[in-house]
This record gives C-alpha cells, sequence and structure tokens, in this order.
C-alpha cells in the first residue's frame, strides 16, 4: 500500500523520455515534511550521494561521449529531488552537444543546485576503461547472523536499547538487511546500512530487530536514514552517531545517504549488490 500522492511528479506515472534538454523536469520535494514529524535532536552533518552509470551527451561534432557521475547534495538544503525526475533530467543530455564534458558538469551543477536549495557537487568521469570496479562489503561488525524472531514491520523505536551495565565502546555495525518501499510506487528498496557510534553499548539483536522493521515502511532513502539516525539517537543517546546506507540501484542510480552528529567522511566503495 502506497503512503501518499506527489501532485505533478513523474515518479508512479508513464511518461515519455525527453528528447531535449529540460532542467524543469527536475522534481523538487521539501525535506521539511518529513523532519517536521522526526524530532531531529540537534544540526547534523551528511550528503546524499547520488552515483549515475547512465550520463551521456555529444560532443561537437554529434559523436556520443558516455560516463558515471557522482552528485552530492548536502543534508542541510531544503529540498532533495525525487528520483524519476533526475533519471528524466540527466536523460535530457543525450542529444545536446557540448564541446567539453566540464561544459555538462558546470550545467548539471548549476541545475541540481537551483533545485535543491543549495550547492550541489558534480563529479563526471568519461575515462570508464581505467575504471576499477571494486566492490566489498560495509566496513564493520556485521550483526545479520543474530538468532532473532522478528515481529514488526513497521519501524519500532522501542525495540532499541542499550547492553544493561555496559560500559562506554567506540564501534560500527552494520546490517545488509535494511528494507524499505517507496512511498509512492510501493516497489521495495534494498540497502545495507551501517552504524558508527561512540557511547553505550547497543544491544545488537535489538538493533537488528529495529532495523528490520522498516521492512514494510514506506519512505523516501533519505527520509528512512534520517529516521534511523533520529530514533537510534532518542533510544540510546550516544556521545556521537553516524548512520550511512547504501542503496541498490534502481533506473541507472543508486542513493547513499549518511548523516552525523560529528563532520565525517565516508567510504564511497559501492558494496556488492551495487
Amino acid at each position: 500500500m502506497t503512503a501518499f500522492v506527489l501532485p505533478n511528479a513523474p515518479l508512479g506515472q508513464n511518461v515519455s523520455y525527453p528528447d531535449s534538454y529540460d532542467a524543469a523536469l527536475l522534481f523538487p520535494i521539501d525535506r521539511s515534511l518529513n523532519r517536521e514529524k522526526l524530532g531531529i535532536p540537534h544540526v547534523w552533518h551528511g550528503d546524499d550521494i547520488w552515483n549515475a552509470y547512465e550520463i551521456s551527451w555529444l560532443n561537437s561534432k554529434g559523436k556520443p561521449i558516455v560516463g558515471m557521475a557522482r552528485f552530492s547534495f548536502p543534508a542541510a538544503s531544503p529540498r532533495l529531488i525525487e528520483s524519476k525526475s533526475f533519471k528524466l533530467y540527466l536523460n535530457s543530455f543525450n542529444e545536446e552537444r557540448f564541446a567539453y564534458a566540464t561544459l555538462v558538469q558546470q550545467r548539471m551543477a548549476a541545475d541540481l543546485s537551483n533545485a535543491a536549495g543549495a550547492p550541489v557537487t558534480v563529479e563526471i568521469d568519461t575515462d570508464i576503461r581505467q575504471q576499477t570496479f571494486l566492490c566489498e562489503p560495509m566496513d564493520g561488525i556485521c550483526i545479520d547472523d543474530a538468532d532473532i524472531e522478528i515481529t514488526a514491520t513497521q519501524p519500532t523505536p522501542e525495540l532499541l536499547r542499550c547492553v544493561a551495565g555496559a560500559g562506554v565502546v567506540t564501534e560500527t555495525l552494520v546490517s545488509d538487511l535494511l528494507k524499505s518501499n517507496c512511498p509512492v510506487t510501493g516497489q521495495p528498496d534494498w540497502g545495507s546500512v551501517q552504524i558508527g557510534y561512540t557511547g553505550k553499548r547497543i544491544d545488537r539483536d535489538a538493533l537488528l530487530e529495529y532495523i528490520v522493521s522498516l521492512r514494510q515502511h514506506n519512505e523516501f532513502h533519505e527520509h528512512c536514514v534520517e529516521q534511523l539516525y533520529c530514533d537510534i539517537w532518542a533510544s540510546c543517546r550516544p556521545e556521537s552517531l553516524l548512520v550511512y546506507a547504501r542503496y541498490t540501484r534502481r533506473g541507472g542510480l543508486d542513493i547513499n545517504p549518511w548523516r552525523s552528529s560529528r563532520p565525517a567522511s565516508v567510504s564511497q566503495t559501492r558494496t556488492p549488490r551495487q
């Protein structure tokens, strides 16, 4: 069952692919619509990192150029971009002529920054034969082997708890069992999640139960990460926290949001499912 409808959004609609460049294809969504209900505890750090594997345009002679791109939207931007509109926008470059790749990069950066309401970083790589496609699991202690019984398939923060009597630790935990659903189409979104924190030791079985409780939750990738962050912070009160999800790609795009209580950097290595 879908959660809501986005009026005028291409997501969930039959639309024609563009035959010419059109920045108006981008469909921004206010982040405040979701954040108002989360009770965000403080100003956080982070980005929404998109990797695009189907980038193309024509050079000045009409010859196709192909490449890959990475887009970083700051978590502080007032708006995110709906994914299908992003795909349509990127495909609107397919028959446009540009003398240099830097011109494509500059155009995309300007359009996306305008849509998001904050500067967006754009990196384009056309040297795809020199790419080393290394895939590794997310770094950390995997908690997926826990022998647990699942009773909740909607976000249940009451499951979260710290280990009684445990002292303060610094550790990174990961799970490949993250799943949620698109709030408009109901299609499944699969991902891996990394949780790094300093604080009283989190009960790993309880954490895994909570992660799995998002299984039937209808929400965008970015919103799921922010809910994970806020629920863990409120329930476990760590001294510091980082939540980072890497979702499998759809339509040539993967989305990888992260939020942190402190300035941080995250690995860009793709997971085996990406």
